[in-house]
């Protein structure tokens, strides 16, 4: 019974969106929030195990509003998607680094809106490692604002997490990290959650991006598989 928070300026659109989610079996209640600064009193009130959130808005943008729901310490952490009109490089790559979980297209059939909510909230992560390396290799440098967290914190990390850390980056799942490195799914999850909070990592997505970042996964290493 998942709860689920849509957040966009446009009455239309979010209507729209939230009329869908409530015809899916399964979901649990699903709440509205007209910008930014409704979003971040709706999360704390709510708290939604998933957030729908639209860029740019009225009073506080989609993205800042996502760094203070994030910074609440909400458990568990609600998932970001953010909502744009557009595919734009710059924009995925920021809500990533902000530790939102992907985003979706506004324009995109209701069919597939709703099979990147369901993914999203089994798996934490909707933007395929492979376009994240591409969006670090394009944007890293680039970007006035610092890393969060800092590159060189890595050496808070055992060489355990490190190589889960890694293992992540690539894209695999915990049952393929936990098959690779020959220990258990529990143990997996139990090195990322250590891992991400000594890192102060809000999401799977986010710490695909800083493991580029930090050099623990390669930007220029071997090719990965291209996206389905």
């Amino acid at each position: 019974m998942a709860r689920i928070l849509v957040v966009d300026d446009q009455h239309l659109i979010r209507s729209g969106i939230v009329a869908l989610l409530r015809t899916v079996a399964g979901l649990g209640p699903v709440v509205e929030a007209a910008d930014g600064e409704e979003a971040v009193a709706a999360a704390r009130a709510h708290r939604p195990d998933l957030i729908l959130m639209d860029i740019k808005m009225p009073r506080l943008s989609g993205l800042a509003a996502a760094e203070r729901i994030l910074a609440l310490g909400l458990d568990p952490a609600p998932r970001i998607l953010v909502l744009t009109t557009f595919d734009d490089d710059a924009f995925v790559y920021a809500a990533l680094r902000a530790g939102c979980s992907g985003f979706l297209l506004k324009d995109m059939p209701p069919e597939q809106l709703l099979n990147a909510v369901e993914a999203t909230l089994a798996a934490d992560l909707l933007v395929a490692p492979a376009r994240i390396r591409r969006l670090v290799q394009k944007h890293v440098g680039h970007d006035p604002q610092p890393a969060r967290p800092a590159p060189d914190a890595t050496h808070l990390l055992t060489g355990r997490e490190i190589e889960v850390l890694a293992l992540v980056a690539q894209g695999l799942a915990n049952e393929e990290i936990a098959e690779r490195l020959c220990v258990s799914d529990s143990t997996v999850k139990t090195h990322l959650h250590r891992l991400m909070a000594k890192l102060n990592l809000r999401s799977r997505a986010q710490a695909v991006v800083f493991a580029y970042e930090a050099g623990v996964a390669r930007v220029g290493g071997r090719p990965e598989p291209p996206e389905a």
